[in-house]
């Protein structure tokens, strides 16, 4: 094994986007990652290091070259290389010199394809330090940068100005130029803490050496859990508990090389305002964690992480202190002035806005959302009253983005909804629908559970669906501007996972029956397609086998949770002793069955049985029919395959001793509709012949 050093590189820049790092530092290593493996250097761990105003990636155990190739190079057949006196001719001479070598230092290479003349070298691998830089300049180039920037006189383009890059192989510096600056074995510390330049000696030294003496936690999952960690004892301090969610964590991870820890509070009179308003201005415009007591209710408090180790902590506490303070004063004037109106005074200001040039306005989508809502919570067997309420739901679910608070924080579209619905004295399934109208609003998140909410979600979702598809705007590769796969898998899981039977087509056609004739009539189809095609990836998201979704999607159900249901009842099924075996016995008998097309009776005559088995067979179905028909009915399609298992030891016995295409027309026909019985209660609820074993 060749001599193997560790490697390090480390780009140093102006602070980096804090939302971009995490991400920018992850394509670095994986393109220096597949540059080694491409160049075909042998390595150990490849470890990644982010930092606001550094990406760094540390090799161990990189091998200091390629390893020596063993060339052959194939030249003509003997038969051609040489004359009859065993000369070689022009066509030997010219191979060996444009190898570069003379015909007696050539080989033979005979096998039982022929024989003919080889050359044979061994070609040296380049070494590592020649090889390094071409790869770190791959894998820059490599990075998800949607625009890049330049600086000074250069011509160099990244995503911010670089200052250093340090490009170490065990104890040696690795020449070069990258990103128009000369590579070195100086890196830098904390901006404040340590502005000096420090040498670097060993690769392997430099997290603990920048950590130790440079204010520098280059780890980014190291520094996220001191985040994290250092948040909760500051709350855990006063008998609070900090609200962490992860992307702002990864945000404030990727702002700060030293985390410290400060608390601070607000006046109380704030707390006027919903928790929602509050908590977005903290962690939206001050990337602070908001703090709730034991019960949940949120405290005048707030957590935010310094970059630096104040000697004067209460300074750093006080000043961020006064930066939140105009923040709550906007979003308490935001909130009040939105009280002065209420969500049915929006109403008429929402035809104004525009939904999509050729859909019309808000005005317009809402009035569609709230009939289509209305027909949706009747179709679900909602009472007049429910009903009523997502009508109401449906034309006020888009008021709220006429308000300050939605224009200054977008996220809480639907949620400020909820409160000023309150405000406005509706009734509380209307206001909970209002916010619920946006779910699921990303992967994951539940789907709404109310009736009221589950209509007008389901509402909006299909009518964005049918508009934008019926004015030919179709999602094509990653463009999705109407984010029609979400909306598409939203409805689908609010039909599933709410247990909802709901008709999808009949819905999409009530969907489409609302716009005016300008939308095209014919989308139906389409959208129930391009609806089905997130079907297939919600299962397989849920580690149901493509088998199984492809054998329920072979009888096409309309209605998702219908499709639900199959699709556990196929999976149960494959499991079972006897799935495979009748899995390839309906196989055999649609097969059959296609090519004896036109051969059935109108029903099994037990006076043309004339074999056992057929009895037998007959005999098993006719006692089985009654119960798979009721589990049937009842869509309970788990209990009608477990019973139709049954029938395996029978079928098996049917094809081992009768001859289903027998001479005797009539009785050809009578085991053909045998089968064809059989067959047809599997497919009730799936083609189990597409299951692959």
């Amino acid at each position: 094994m060749s001599e193997t050093a560790d490697l390090l590189v480390e780009i140093g820049t102006e602070e980096l986007p804090p939302k971009a790092l995490r991400s920018l530092s992850l394509a670095f290593t994986e393109g220096v990652r597949e540059g080694l493996v491409q160049a075909g250097l042998e390595h150990g761990e490849v470890v990644p290091y982010a930092t606001p105003r550094r990406l760094a990636v540390l090799v161990s155990d990189l091998a200091a070259g390629q390893p020596e190739r063993q060339l052959e190079r194939r030249g003509p057949a003997l038969k051609a290389a040489f004359d009859e006196e065993g000369a070689p001719t022009r066509a030997a001479t010219g191979f060996a010199g444009s190898c570069g070598v003379d015909v007696e230092q050539l080989e033979k290479l005979e096998n039982e394809q022929g024989s003919w003349l080889v050359f044979r070298s061994t070609e040296m691998g380049q070494a590592t330090p020649s090889l390094v830089p071409g790869i770190v300049e791959n894998a820059l180039a490599g990075l998800p940068i949607p625009k890049r920037m330049r600086w000074g006189s250069s011509e160099t383009e990244f995503v911010r100005p670089v200052h250093w890059v340090l490009l170490l192989y065990g104890e040696d510096v690795i020449e070069a130029e990258i990103l128009g600056v000369n590579t070195g074995r100086r890196t830098r510390g904390h901006r404040f803490h340590h502005p000096n330049s420090i040498s670097l000696e060993q690769p392997s030294a430099y997290a603990l050496q920048l950590y130790g003496s440079a204010y520098v936690v280059v780890d980014f999952d190291t520094r996220r859990s001191m985040v994290r960690k250092q948040a909760e004892a500051a709350a855990k301090e006063f008998g609070g508990k900090a609200i962490i969610n992860d992307a702002l964590l990864d945000e404030v991870t990727a702002l700060v090389e030293w985390p410290v820890a400060v608390s601070g509070s607000f006046d109380e009179e704030y707390l006027e305002l919903p928790d929602p308003a509050l908590i977005a201005t903290m962690q939206g415009n001050q990337k602070y964690f908001p703090v709730v007591d034991d019960a949940g209710k949120l405290q005048a408090r707030f957590i935010t992480i310094s970059n630096i180790e104040s000697s004067n902590p209460d300074a750093v506490r006080s000043g961020n202190e006064r930066v939140i303070r105009p923040r709550l004063s906007d979003a308490q004037f935001f909130y009040r002035n939105d009280l002065r109106y209420s969500l049915e005074e929006r109403l008429e200001g929402l035809k104004t806005v525009v939904f999509q040039k050729d859909l019309g306005s808000l005005f317009e989508k809402a009035r569609r959302v709230s009939r289509l809502a209305a027909h949706i919570a009747i179709a679900m067997g909602e009472t007049p009253e429910a009903v009523e309420l997502a009508r109401r739901a449906g034309r006020l679910c888009k008021c709220d983005l006429l308000s300050e608070m939605v224009g200054e924080f977008p996220e809480l579209q639907g949620t400020m909804g909820r409160y000023y619905a309150i405000a406005s004295g509706e009734p509380e399934a209307v206001a909970l629908a209002l916010e619920e109208s946006y779910a699921p609003r990303v992967a994951g998140a539940a789907v709404p559970a109310s009736p009221t909410s589950q209509a007008v979600a389901m509402a909006d979702k299909l009518d964005t669906l049918v508009g934008i598809f019926g004015i030919g705007q179709v999602p094509s590769g990653d463009k999705d501007p109407f984010a029609l796969r979400r909306a598409a898998l939203g409805a689908l899981r609010i039909m599933i996972e709410a247990k909802l039977d709901l008709n999808l087509p009949r819905l999409l056609e009530a969907a489409v029956a609302e716009y005016p004739e300008s939308v095209d009539r014919a989308v139906v189809d389409p959208v129930f397609a391009f609806m089905n095609e997130r079907l297939r990836a919600y299962f397989l998201d849920r580690g149901i086998l493509a088998d199984v979704f492809s054998a329920v999607q072979a009888r096409q159900p309309e209605r998702p949770y219908d499709f639900s249901r199959r699709v556990q009842a196929v999976g149960a099924f494959r499991k079972l002793p006897e799935g495979e075996a009748l899995s390839a016995a309906n196989k055999r008998i649609g097969n059959i069955l296609k090519k004896a097309e036109g051969e059935l009776a109108e029903q099994v005559d037990d006076a043309l049985f004339g074999e056992d088995a057929e009895w037998n067979l007959a005999a098993k179905l006719t006692g089985l029919s009654p119960q798979v028909r009721k589990l049937l009915e009842e869509g309970d399609y788990t209990g009608a395959l477990t019973r139709l298992a049954g029938l395996r030891e029978a079928v098996d016995d049917f094809f081992d001793n009768v001859q289903v295409m027998a001479e005797n027309p009539a009785v050809r026909k009578n085991r053909l509709t045998l089968l064809n019985n059989i067959h047809g209660l599997f497919l009730q609820t799936a083609d189990i012949s597409r299951l692959q074993f």
